[in-house]
C-alpha cells in the first residue's frame, strides 16, 4: 500500500507509534504506512494481536510488553533495544497501546533516543480513556454534564496508588474522572475519593479490555465500585471512569445495539453474586 503524501519512514530511524485501545479500525494512516515498511516492530502487551498482523512479511516482532506481577522487561532494557536496531539499519517500529505520550512512557524511550542521537518520530494513537470509553458508550465530555475531564494514572513508578496527587482535589475536582491501570488499587482509589468528598452514590464503570473482542463494561456506582468490579470478575487491562457521563452508557451502548453484549449484568445481580461468595 502507497501513502505518497506521508513522510518516508528511512533505516535507522524509530517510530515510537500509538496503536490505540484496540480495534485496529483506529490505527492512524501513519501507524498503518509503519506496520506495513518496519523492519523490527518492537510492540508492548496492549497491541492486539490483529494489528500485528498488519505488519510487513518478515519484519521481526519483538515483544516488550509489561504485565503487572509478572516477569517484564525493564524499561532502560527496552530503550536501549531501540538504539541497537536502529544502528543496525533498520526502520523501528515501536508501537504502544493507546498512546504513547499518555501513560504510555513514551517520553522516556524519546529521551533515551535524543541521548543516543537516533532519530525518531512521534505518532499518536487514540489513547483508552477516550477510545475505550466511546467503544463503551461513554462520552469523555458532554455539554450537559461536564466542562473537564482529568486523567489520572493508577499507579506511580513504583507500582503504588499515587502519592503525589491532592486526593481531596482531586476528588472535588472536574466531574469526570478517568483512571488507567487502577484495578490493582480500586478499593484504596475508592477510599481516597469518598474522603476527598466525592458522593459515594457517583455513577462509576469499569471498563476491560476496552475496543476489543474481550471487552465487557461494567457500570455501577463509587461506593459499590470494588466489590461490583470483584463480583464480575473485570480483568486488566482496564479504564475506570467517575461521573455523571456513566449514566449515557445504557443509551449510548451501541456495540450492544449491533448485536455485541458490553455492559455487565444489573447492580442486583452483582450483588447476589457477591452475597452468594
Amino acid at each position: 500500500m502507497q501513502f505518497p503524501v506521508l513522510p518516508d519512514f528511512e533505516p535507522g530511524w524509530v517510530w515510537l507509534v500509538g496503536a490505540g485501545p484496540g480495534d485496529p479500525g483506529l490505527l492512524t494512516a501513519l501507524a498503518l504506512k509503519a506496520l506495513g515498511e518496519a523492519d523490527a516492530v518492537v510492540y508492548d502487551a496492549l497491541v492486539d494481536e490483529r494489528t500485528l498482523k498488519l505488519a510487513r512479511p518478515g519484519a521481526l516482532l519483538e515483544f516488550a510488553g509489561k504485565r503487572g506481577g509478572k516477569p517484564s522487561p525493564k524499561q532502560p532494557d527496552i530503550s536501549q533495544r531501540l538504539v541497537q536496531l536502529a544502528r543496525e539499519g533498520k526502520r523501528v517500529l515501536r508501537l504502544k497501546g493507546g498512546d504513547p505520550f499518555v501513560f504510555g512512557r513514551g517520553g522516556e524511550e524519546a529521551l533515551a533516543l535524543v541521548a543516543a542521537k537516533v532519530p525518531f518520530r512521534v505518532v499518536p494513537g487514540v489513547t483508552a480513556g477516550i477510545g475505550g470509553l466511546a467503544y463503551a458508550g461513554i462520552p469523555a465530555t458532554h455539554r450537559d454534564v461536564n466542562e473537564a475531564v482529568t486523567f489520572v494514572t493508577g499507579h506511580n513508578v513504583s507500582g503504588e496508588v499515587p502519592d503525589g496527587i491532592d486526593w481531596p482535589a482531586l476528588a472535588r475536582g472536574a466531574p469526570v474522572l478517568v483512571f488507567y491501570m487502577a484495578l490493582k488499587h480500586l478499593p484504596q482509589i475508592r477510599d481516597r475519593l469518598i474522603q476527598g468528598g466525592r458522593p459515594a452514590g457517583e455513577p462509576a464503570a469499569v471498563v476491560s479490555h476496552a475496543a476489543t473482542e474481550r471487552q465487557r463494561t461494567l457500570v455501577t456506582t463509587l461506593a459499590a465500585l470494588v466489590e461490583d468490579a470483584e463480583a464480575a470478575r473485570m480483568e486488566p487491562p482496564a479504564i475506570v471512569v467517575v461521573g455523571p457521563a456513566v449514566k449515557m452508557a445504557a443509551g449510548l451502548d451501541w456495540i450492544g445495539a449491533m448485536g455485541g453484549r458490553t455492559l455487565d449484568p444489573d447492580p442486583l445481580k452483582l450483588k447476589a453474586r457477591r452475597e452468594a461468595g
